[in-house]
């Protein structure tokens, strides 16, 4: 069955940039991570499908090569998706750039690294801002402990001998009309070596499938849609060759008091109608677990904002907080008493007449008065 369009499978344009691109991957990615979808071999399947197309488009010589060539542009063991669903190889595009511009130079390729493993990670506000550590159950490759990595049941110095196609390029030359064309060994598959005498275990490949639990320090300060690296924490690679990296993007939960702004918070405070006309004090949390009071001034109108210095969000690998922000909601009392109707009612029969206690309202109305009145001469 033909693949899916990379675009269309990411639900993105062509001429997308890339902060569309990372905008649209990171909301599929969420959706469809197996850890949110438990059991669901659809929703894992689709995780791998958006991960394999953002994987190419998001690099510029990968993203030109697709546009060029298509799917094309990775076959022969580049780009496609690996067991585990978490990695993508490569190798296609550089077979590909070197029959374009004809790189002869006979460079040996070697044994081939791990993949890198890329996974999502989803935290809550406050642990964004002081910091923590997660454990993350990656599905990946790891060194095969049955022939100690090496690929090969045979113990002595001959477990691996250089390929007799390429004689341990890992390349072969063809003659194409006027070029001459490398290609990757089908042989060694561009590894230069081969193994005697495989292993039971690995079938050779001196790695086995397996299921990583992994402790990942998550910095304070960290954005919504960071990416950590870990480097060498990624699949094993063959025989003699060094692992992959482990790519992780973390996610921000919403958070039920705090709205987040780069370094700085915002946090909605309903007063009431009382409260703001007379004025006072009022406890507000910050975002690390400490109490603040903030001083409502008399006559304080709905959204009018209060500056708390330093009292914001860490900033990343810096000892600097942002601030944060009050913003008042003044709420219209319901369900009145009749004691309190009756309140009211002596508080608007007292402000009639007077432009001091509403002074927004009177002169709104004012100019209303003043347009029906021109309206009429």
């Amino acid at each position: 069955m033909a693949k899916a369009d990379y675009y269309s499978t990411l639900g993105s344009a062509r001429d997308a940039s890339a902060d569309d691109l990372k905008k649209a991957y990171r909301k599929l990615a969420m959706q469809y991570h197996p850890d949110r979808n438990p059991g669901d071999a659809a929703a894992e399947a689709k995780f791998k499908e958006v991960s394999e197309a953002y994987d190419v488009l998001k690099d510029e010589q990968k993203r030109a090569a697709y546009d060029r060539f298509g799917h094309a542009a990775f076959e022969n063991g580049g780009g496609g998706q690996q067991a585990g669903g978490f990695d993508f190889g490569g190798g296609g595009l550089g077979d590909i750039f070197d029959q374009m511009f004809g790189q002869m130079g006979g460079r040996s390729r070697g044994p081939r690294g791990g993949n890198d493993i890329r996974a999502a990670v989803e935290i809550d506000l406050s642990q964004a801002f002081s910091g923590t550590k997660v454990q993350l159950r990656v599905p990946t490759r790891v060194s095969c402990e049955a022939c100690n990595a090496t690929g090969s049941e045979t113990k002595d110095a001959k477990a691996v001998e250089t390929c007799p196609t390429c004689q341990g390029a890992g390349k072969v030359r063809m003659q194409q009309g006027f070029f001459l064309v490398e290609r990757t060994c089908v042989t060694c598959q561009g590894r230069g070596q081969t193994i005697r005498n495989p292993c039971r275990i690995c079938q050779g490949a001196g790695t086995v499938q397996r299921e990583r639990t992994l402790s990942v320090q998550i910095p304070a300060g960290v954005e919504d849609g960071t990416r950590i690296r870990l480097t060498g924490e990624g699949e094993a690679g063959g025989p003699g060759a060094p692992a992959g990296d482990l790519y992780v993007h973390v996610g921000l939960r919403p958070h039920e008091i705090f709205q987040r702004d780069g370094a700085n918070i915002f946090c909605r405070v309903p007063l009431r109608m009382t409260q703001a006309a007379l004025g006072g004090e009022v406890e507000v949390p910050a975002i690390d677990g400490t109490k603040a009071r903030v001083k409502i001034p008399a006559g304080t109108q709905s959204g009018e904002q209060f500056r708390l210095r330093g009292k914001g969000f860490s900033v990343l690998r810096s000892a600097a907080r942002g601030d944060m922000y009050i913003q008042v909601a003044v709420e219209t009392p319901q369900s009145l008493t009749k004691r309190q109707r009756e309140l009211l009612e002596e508080f608007e029969a007292e402000g009639k007449g007077s432009t001091k206690g509403s002074p927004e309202s009177e002169g709104f109305f004012a100019k209303v008065k003043e347009f029906f009145e021109g309206g009429r001469s």
